[in-house]
């Protein structure tokens, strides 16, 4: 693209100042806090049994929710990828309404599920005649595992069907037709072929889950924080910097080695996108067997995935017994009850912050996207270096913007536009996600051929470029608006009164006493999934052949 180096500058220039300057800050913070090097704080909390104990157990969480995911995600990535059946389209749709949906969402949904008074409790005490809740999931590790598990199932599951359905199937015929096994052929044919996929998507779902706040502060309560919870906790309630300065650098340690070695994995696994359709592996089922497999696998999702959003909606809607609007009128009364302001003001506040992050995200995220599609020595490490923001929490996030932009001319703490920014660089990396897998599956021979019949750069990309990526471009869109909407994180630690938004607004109504706050921050949080699954439905509409990486 013309002046694409004066673009990318100037990506560089906005990522640098607001990003990479507030993680120096807290390294700053953390290495050298009266101006000379003092590992005094990193000793403090690698000497802590406490502090320990909050590092091992983040690492155990991310671990298990992986490993779980993992073995929820594999066979249906192996079903959609071998088989061809009805409705497949929007089973693979439905599917992936989780990784769309806010944490706040997903934690109310689980809450509104298997809470004291969720459905299932309601259910469990019919059934066996009793007054309290037989099942107590709310504040134990296994909610926190089912919710991870319900979240970033569909990283797994899209990753490495996608990768899967396009296998030359002719590599195990050849096996077989050697004598290999199924089994045989699995294990020493199909299964080394998959490990790349099966790695990134992994990585993948140890990062997020690395990093989970919004879940585990909400379903998993003290007994169970992690380094997120921790820092958000020295930072918000203790006000300890130096000890959250601590526990950022450590997590940013972690979240860095683990995004090289994604970005590295990713690279590996693109592929040149020659827009003819193909068969691939996918065939119909043809037995008893493959259809009770095909069956199984689709009533597992409908129930894991609608479950949960289910039980949001009609708890909702449920007042005094029964059902009613009451609790979404309620919203639209001033009387701020939601938390730091009303509800409608929070509700006005997230759709302006959600509109203003597209319109930064979408062009920082198209032009850091064009780079890391030109392919280099080493450009594995600037991806890694510019997906940071993928993998640095967004608490870590608002703690380096507390302490790194707190004088003029960057002073924007007491400023609405702190909270856009940050939104900003919470999703612009869904963004390059959603255009980087399509630039580098563009055929070269496509653009060579435009500027061999003279078109200039301007002109190859607009006749060329756009026609293949505007789905991208509107995928990306998409998601960064959605991404905006749920953000958490950083939010909570942002945020004043007057630009409180809704997931704040949700969080804020679980301390406050009475039904009706809590009926009307299940309605916000039933509002804030709909918006989301709506954007999700228009990203499955727009999206080309599972193209991108979520």
């Amino acid at each position: 693209m013309p002046y694409g180096w004066l673009f990318f500058a100037l990506a560089l220039a906005f990522l640098a100042i607001f990003f990479y300057y507030p993680l120096y800050e807290i390294l700053r913070l953390g290495l050298a806090p009266g101006g000379s090097i003092d590992f005094g704080g990193f000793s403090d909390v690698l000497g802590d049994g406490y502090y320990r104990g909050r590092i091992a157990f983040t690492i155990w969480l991310a671990l298990l929710s992986t490993a779980a995911t993992l073995a929820v995600g594999l066979p249906s990535a192996y079903v959609f990828a071998r088989y061809d059946f009805p409705g497949k389209s929007l089973l693979r749709s439905v599917s992936t309404v989780p990784f769309v949906m806010p944490a706040i969402v997903v934690a109310f949904g689980f809450i509104a599920l298997f809470g004291p008074d969720g459905l299932v409790n309601d259910a469990l005490r019919s059934l066996l005649g009793r007054d309290d809740a037989p099942l107590e999931l709310v504040g134990t590790l296994e909610v926190i595992l089912l919710a991870h598990v319900f979240y970033n199932y569909t990283i797994v599951m899209r990753i490495v069907s996608g990768f899967w359905a396009s296998l030359d199937p002719g590599i195990g015929e050849a096996a077989r037709m050697l004598g290999a096994s199924g089994l045989a052929t699995f294990r020493h044919v199909t299964l080394p072929l998959l490990a790349p996929a099966i790695a990134a998507a992994a990585l993948l779902v140890f990062i997020f889950t690395f990093t989970s706040f919004g879940v585990v502060l909400i379903l998993g309560g003290r007994d169970h924080a992690t380094l997120e919870v921790e820092i958000y906790r020295q930072t918000s309630q203790i006000f300890d910097l130096r000890t959250a300065a601590a526990l950022s650098v450590i997590q940013a340690v972690f979240t860095l080695v683990f995004m090289l070695v994604y970005t590295r994995l990713q690279q590996r696994l693109a592929a040149r996108i020659d827009f003819r359709p193909r068969g691939g592996m996918e065939r119909p089922p043809r037995d008893r067997g493959q259809w009770a497999v095909v069956a199984a696998n689709s009533l597992a999702i409908l129930v894991v995935v609608l479950s949960p959003l289910l039980a949001l909606v009609l708890r909702a809607l449920q007042i005094d017994g029964g059902y009613s609007l009451d609790n979404f009128r309620g919203l639209f009364e001033d009387d701020g009850r939601s938390g730091f302001a009303s509800a409608s003001t929070a509700i006005r506040n997230s759709l302006a912050y959600a509109a203003l992050t597209v319109v930064l995200a979408l062009p920082l995220g198209a032009v850091v996207a064009y780079r890391l599609a030109a392919r280099a020595r080493f450009s594995y490490v600037l991806d890694a270096v510019m997906m940071l923001p993928l993998a640095v929490s967004a608490v870590t996030l608002g703690f380096g913007f507390l302490v790194g932009l707190d004088r003029p001319p960057l002073d924007l703490r007491a400023s609405w536009l702190l909270l856009v920014i940050a939104h900003t660089l919470v999703a612009y990396p869904f963004v390059v996600r959603s255009l980087l897998s399509v630039l580098r599956g563009i055929n070269p021979n496509l653009r060579e051929a435009a500027a061999v019949l003279g078109a200039g750069r301007l002109r190859v990309f607009r006749e060329v470029d756009l026609p293949i990526l505007w789905r991208g471009l509107v995928i990306g869109a998409v998601f960064a608006f959605a991404v905006s909407l749920g953000e958490f994180g950083a939010t909570l630690l942002l945020v004043r009164p007057e630009y409180t938004t809704m997931p704040v607004a949700i969080f804020r109504a679980l301390g406050q006493p009475g039904t009706q706050s809590l009926g009307e921050a299940l309605a916000m949080a039933t509002l804030l999934m709909a918006v989301a699954g709506a954007g999700f439905l228009l990203i499955e509409r727009l999206r080309y052949r599972d193209a991108g990486e979520f």
